[in-house]
């Protein structure tokens, strides 16, 4: 099988950001997936189950709500390591132009009061995982990063391709 797009990214290198992920035509338009990094991979500790479903709900409900976006937020969620999120846009925006939709959110997120929205037995497959305080001390942090220093620009594990197949360097 052929290494998905995301497992050709030099994970020694990447930063927290926004990344373009991949880009997808479907029936004539655009879906965009990106990469929001919020974590240092294989450096910083990943991002705690518990804080990180906090976050899925909480940015989830604001992307979703945001009066210029949410006609064309597909998805978000966490990623299996638990560095970053995915976010998956209709059409194909620059990572950049998300940057003031996602610090808004991760503000919002870093000051977020009351109950987790769809944390009930009734709306989430596993509701006693949460961590408000959690979260929103990551969402803080994110938001600084989005502030002072986001990355855009992915690292690409250099390939070799040999007789044998093609190999990465990561």
């Amino acid at each position: 099988m052929n290494l998905i797009a995301s497992f050709q990214v030099d994970h020694t290198k990447i930063v927290p950001g926004i990344y373009e992920s991949r880009v997808d035509e479907i029936d004539g338009g655009f879906a965009t997936t990106f990469d929001i990094r919020m974590k240092t991979p294989n450096k910083e500790p990943a991002i705690h189950p518990n804080a990180m479903h906090t976050i899925e709900h909480v940015v989830a409900t604001f992307l979703r709500n945001d009066e210029e976006w949410k006609d064309r937020i597909v998805y978000w969620g966490p990623m299996g390591c638990l560095t970053g999120c995915y976010l998956i846009v209709k059409g194909r925006p620059k990572a950049q132009e998300l940057q003031p939709l996602l610090l808004r959110a991760f503000e919002h997120m870093a000051g977020y009061e009351g109950e987790v929205p769809g944390a009930t037995p009734l709306n989430c497959g596993n509701y006693l995982l949460h961590d408000l305080p959690m979260a929103k001390w990551e969402a803080a942090r994110y938001a600084e990063i989005l502030k002072t220093r986001a990355c855009y620009e992915y690292p690409v594990a250099e390939r070799l391709v040999t007789k044998d197949g093609t190999f990465y360097d990561s």
